[in-house]
Formats: structure tokens, sequence, C-alpha cells
């Protein structure tokens, strides 16, 4: 069965770059949100297998988020996206209970190998 993954970025066209990768290699998008509030929101609505979660989002960053949606569901895993030079905020996010970091540009590959890593 098809793993369900929620994607959420402020930019549109990562989601939609995201979305293209994964649909291609068997995955289903259950959902997108454009920022950490309606990450939350989403997560709690479709409780996907995965979350790909942007860093810097309007409104509630992704680390935030990632806290919030770890304190309704412990197992939650989460893969932070971030943009080079934000180190400081990955290793944050992995204390906060991020699976794994895929920066951005995204590579495909990258993006697959993670993905598979964490949900298979």
């Amino acid at each position: 069965m098809a793993k369900n993954i929620l994607i959420c970025d402020d930019a549109a066209f990562m989601r939609m770059m995201l979305k293209d990768i994964l649909n291609k290699n068997g995955y289903n998008v259950i959902g997108e949100a454009e920022n950490g509030i309606k990450a939350v929101d989403k997560y709690r609505e479709t409780v996907p297998d995965l979350v790909l979660m942007d860093i810097t989002m309007p409104e509630m960053d992704g680390i935030q988020a990632l806290k919030k949606i770890k304190e309704a569901d412990a197992d939650a895993k989460v893969v932070m996206c971030s943009a080079m030079g934000q180190q400081a905020m990955v290793i944050e996010s992995i204390q906060a209970g991020a699976q794994d970091f895929i920066v951005k540009p995204f590579a495909p590959e990258r993006v697959l190998e993670v993905v598979k890593k964490v949900i298979g």
C-alpha cells in the first residue's frame, strides 16, 4: 500500500516539486500546507505516514509545528526541509524530534533516499 505523505512549505512551487517526485515514485501526497498552523491541522486531519516540513514559514515556523505535531503524536515521522546555511535550525529540529532533513534545492535522489529510510 502506498505511504501517505503531507507536504508543508510556504512556496507553492516547492510543494509541487516534492509532490511530483513522490507521486512518480509510488507515494501518495494526502495533503499540503503553506504554514505551520495549517501543517498541524492537516496532520491531525490526515495522520500521514510522513510529514515533509519546511523550516521557514509564515505564522508558525516548521520547528514550532514539528513540536506541536510531536505533542499530539509522539510517533509522528517528520523530515525537515531547509535552505543551505540553516545548520543551527536543522540541529534544533532534530533535537525536537525530526527524523532527518533535506537541503533545498531538492535533489530527487536525496528526497527519495530519506523518505525510503524513514518510512520505507
